[in-house]
């Protein structure tokens, strides 16, 4: 089995989008970053790391039975086992995966980019390792909670937590059903479509307002954020969290 030595890793836990494991670019200063000390490669077909990549599902035993306790993290001078942490490439991409003990990948760390290719290089010299899994019989379904990723794609990790919360916000307006509030909030987004909007039922104006925010982001995006969030703490303090002083 091969294996990476002293590798940077940050954490991102209970992502089901492979969008929101940011890659080495967009790490942040106060991003918690962990040494591990040993990790195993795995080189896998491209259909299992989407598999792992997009979603929470269980992971094949026989993988697990392979990566158990062969990784390492340093703490306190002192090597520490752990359960089932491995490096997946396909050999276009990689991703560290992390189970904390289950059987579903709660934490996924992109690869520095040097340590990237470390690991492309190395997996050239070994055959792709098959694993019995069953993928879903059905195409993942992605709803306003868990976006689409042509919805995110060319937008910065700050564009995309701030649509998101833009999108929390929206699902929190569904919930209230007040025909008046979603007739001001279209109206809000397109004052040109005045008259058209008063004629809306709920659901035409909540339909409309959310295909019209999907598509990509904008000034009128933020706007739009910004407003429909006001007076909501629990919002509002993932707003400052995303405006102050990161730049991705």
């Amino acid at each position: 089995m091969l294996y990476l030595r002293d590798v940077w890793v940050n954490w991102f836990e209970g992502e089901e989008n492979g969008y929101n494991v940011c890659e080495f670019h967009e790490w942040r200063k106060d991003d918690y970053i962990e040494l591990l000390d040993q990790v195993p490669i795995l080189k896998i077909d491209p259909l299992l790391f989407s598999y792992i990549e997009n979603d929470l599902n269980e992971l094949p035993d026989s993988l697990l039975e392979e990566v158990h306790q062969k990784a390492y993290v340093r703490k306190n001078n002192q090597r520490v086992q752990l359960e089932h942490c491995f490096i997946m490439t396909d050999e276009k991409k990689s991703m560290t995966i992390d189970t904390m003990g289950y059987r579903i990948p709660i934490r996924k760390s992109r690869l520095i980019p040097r340590q990237e290719q470390l690991v492309f290089e190395m997996a050239e010299q070994v055959a792709v390792q098959s694993y019995s899994f069953y993928p879903a019989e059905k195409e993942k379904e992605y709803h306003i909670l868990s976006p689409n990723p042509d919805d995110m794609r060319g937008l910065t990790r700050k564009e995309r937590q701030l649509k998101q919360l833009l999108f929390m916000a929206l699902d929190q307006l569904h919930s209230t059903k007040n025909t008046a509030e979603m007739r001001y909030w279209c109206t809000e987004w397109t004052p040109n479509a005045y008259g058209k909007i008063q004629r809306m039922e709920f659901e035409e104006a909540w339909e409309a307002l959310y295909n019209e925010l999907r598509t990509g982001w904008s000034k009128q995006h933020y706007a739009m954020c910004e407003r429909l969030i006001k007076g909501q703490p629990y919002f509002e303090k993932i707003w400052e969290l995303e405006n102050g002083t990161h730049v991705n």
